[in-house]
């Protein structure tokens, strides 16, 4: 009982700072209606920064009573400088663009830190009394005691605050209704400013309290975000005390996994504690908290124009296919073996990008755990390729049916959700794949065959070890890139055929307003598990491919963080069109693009890191100056431009919509309307 009581007092200390980061979270939902995913990121530059300033990093150290402030005035510049430079211009933008945005300050803050500071975990000189105190007959460091004190007393304050106080009021109005707040003389920006910085501050301080418990680790700070989501949640991105409590009893709960995982009967993996159940954990609550409070969630901003990224109609697919494949084609033969490889690497990166394409430009809700499903399938195929006798074929189907399974259960979860929401969801999922399945001792990446067995069908060998070398004679094998260059095309193929039918088009009207399309007869839930079915079956494509690659598994390669860069690259291009799958591919890590990059432009230990830091950016810069994305604004003015020829000429102009792009006889959506109609045949 005494070590029951213990590590729950023990788990004060990392229950408020996800408190904290919570905090930060309904703050930033509050002021701009932005789900705020880099806030887990600002306690990390916080720390990193107080650590700095202490242990003179910089050039210069300072005391505490110095350290402290000066730290606090920099991350109120930092959230003055997110607010007015990335969500400022977003403010009437979809809830998509807007939690797209707030990933990429997550990439942009994690990739600063990782250059400036390193991988390596460091050690935060305390600020909090290192004594203990005795409680229940329990010894416990007052550390957590203070800590959670502290977050407590922020509670209060903000409660105060934004209940009695004239700023509370026009933050309160501004969240109900931005039209009428403007009307009565308030200023939404000025409100979301506010708010930015107050719960960037509030989250910064309490991760300087907390570093020197919790450590500084670039790679786990961050990731706070997924369990201060589940308190966030529970508390319908509104309610304070309620952020609070959920996330000291998430803290808690965590530490008596932990204090579980030391008994004799807890479940092991090679004589170690069965690891990820940490994640799991996490992984139920935001489901449950979903399922207790999906259908009520708050939609900010829905009464405001909404301008989600265009979907092109696009014909002659073939004629756009032929040229690239054989330029694609040609390339494999010539390249030498570290290009040839980059190329394959980019082609399998096509494939998990189309399946973002399918979920979350076709459908609008933003899945982040594509790269986690093309890992589940890639682990299953190196498990029963080789130890299981199946040859290639079977085994690929196999894998690539269990990826279809995983990614169904997770959406069945998260039915109630509507939109970007779904995003908080899939986050967990990804995490919890990663920690539980991939980082498992008995079926995760240390149990793979070390080489696993070339693709061998109808007698022919498919694989990189093929015997033709192409021109330097050197392997993989161009043979292996022309099985997934096929691949691709077809992928390319159905994806952007699924646009031009009754199928897409019912993905479309989901996309543009559920509601709407219910009304019109579509069966909403249905549409999203078919959408998160195919959406999975590629991305299991993409991991038995990526697999069969390297000839083993390895869980590095399908990181959350590699997939957020992902999703940056291929936002920036064009979520809503194949065509910026297959560029955002090449873009990907390990692809031909960061191979140049590393040869010739950027230092060779860092480009991952030099990757996801220019993703960032130009995610920024793309969300500001054109949201639809590189590829769909370059469509739209060629069809601008198509249009005012024909009208020079004294032709009847076709008729080109501006958002979706749905033809004529299909569902259409215009950006100032809240309904959709429908022409021509039912859908």
């Amino acid at each position: 009982m005494s070590q029951i009581i213990l590590f729950a007092l023990l788990g004060l200390g990392p229950g408020a700072l996800i408190a904290s980061v919570g905090l930060g979270v309904v703050l930033s939902y509050r002021g701009s209606g932005v789900i705020n995913l880099s806030m887990g990121a600002m306690v990390m530059l916080a720390g990193y920064l107080f650590w700095a300033f202490r242990t003179g990093y910089f050039g210069i150290s300072f005391a505490t009573a110095f350290a402290l402030p000066l730290t606090l005035v920099a991350m109120a510049g930092v959230g003055c400088v997110v607010e007015l430079v990335v969500f400022r211009r977003l403010r009437t933008a979809s809830p998509l663009a807007k939690l797209v945005a707030s990933l990429a300050v997550l990439l942009l803050v994690q990739a600063a830190v990782l250059l400036a500071f390193g991988s390596t975990p460091l050690n935060s000189p305390a600020v909090l009394p290192s004594s203990s105190v005795t409680v229940f007959n329990v010894t416990v460091p007052i550390a957590q005691f203070i800590l959670a004190g502290i977050v407590g007393i922020i509670v209060v304050v903000l409660v105060g605050l934004y209940r009695y106080t004239r700023f509370g009021l026009a933050t309160r109005a501004a969240s109900e209704n931005e039209r009428s707040a403007l009307l009565a003389g308030l200023s939404p920006s000025l409100i979301a400013l506010s708010n930015t910085v107050v719960g960037t501050v509030l989250a910064g301080l309490v991760g300087i309290l907390a570093a020197s418990v919790v450590g500084l680790d670039s790679t786990t700070l961050p990731l706070l975000i997924i369990p201060a989501l589940a308190a966030a949640l529970f508390a319908r991105f509104t309610s304070f005390p309620i952020t609070y409590l959920a996330g000291l009893l998430i803290g808690i709960a965590e530490s008596l996994v932990y204090l579980a995982s030391t008994q004799s009967w807890f479940p092991t993996s090679q004589g170690i504690a069965l690891p990820g159940l940490q994640q799991v954990l996490e992984f139920l609550l935001i489901v449950a908290a979903l399922w207790w409070r999906g259908s009520s969630l708050p939609q900010r901003g829905e009464i405001v124009e909404q301008s989600l990224p265009l979907v092109p109609y696009q014909d002659r697919l073939l004629q756009r296919v032929a040229l690239p494949s054989v330029a694609c084609a040609i390339a494999l033969i010539l390249l030498p073996f570290d290009f040839r490889q980059a190329l394959i690497t980019g082609l399998v990166a096509m494939m998990i990008c189309l399946s973002f394409v399918v979920i979350t430009g076709y459908v609008g809700q933003l899945s982040v755990m594509q790269l986690a499903l093309a890992g589940f399938a890639g682990l299953l195929v190196s498990h029963i390729g080789d130890t299981g006798g199946i040859g290639f074929l079977p085994a690929a189907i196999l894998g690539i049916l269990a990826s279809v399974g995983l990614g169904i259960a997770v959406a069945i979860s998260a039915l109630r959700v509507r939109g970007a929401t779904l995003v908080v969801v899939t986050l967990a999922a990804a995490e919890a794949i990663q920690q539980f399945i991939f980082a498992n001792g008995s079926w995760g990446a240390s149990q793979t065959p070390g080489s696993l067995q070339q693709p061998n069908l109808l007698g022919l060998n498919l694989g990189t070890d093929a015997g033709f070398r192409g021109l330097d004679g050197k392997l993989p094998s161009p043979v292996f890139g022309f099985l997934a260059l096929v691949i691709v095309v077809v992928l390319y193929l159905l994806v952007a055929n699924l646009r031009r039918g009754d199928l897409g088009r019912r993905m479309l009207a989901v996309r543009s307003n559920e509601r709407a399309a219910a009304a019109a007869g579509v069966h909403v839930p249905r549409v999203k598990i078919i959408a998160f079915g195919l959406g999975s079956a590629i991305a299991g494509i993409a991991g038995v491919m990526y697999t069969y690659d390297f000839g083993t598994f390895s869980t590095s390669n399908y990181d959350v963080m590699i997939g957020f860069a992902l999703i940056a690259g291929l936002y920036v291009l064009g979520i809503s069109m194949a065509q910026g799958a297959v560029l955002a591919g090449l873009g990907a890590t390990g692809a031909l693009i960061p191979l140049v990059l590393q040869k010739w432009v950027l230092p060779q230990n860092q480009i991952a890191t030099y990757v996801q830091l220019i993703a960032a950016l130009g995610l920024i810069v793309q969300l500001n100056l054109f949201p639809e994305g590189v590829l769909p604004i370059m469509w739209k003015r060629k069809q601008d431009k198509a249009q005012k020829l024909e009208r020079d000429r004294g032709l009847p102009a076709a008729d080109v919509s501006t958002d979706a792009l749905i033809p004529e006889g299909a569902l259409r959506r215009s950006n100032h309307e809240a309904s959709s109609i429908v022409d021509g045949a039912p859908i």
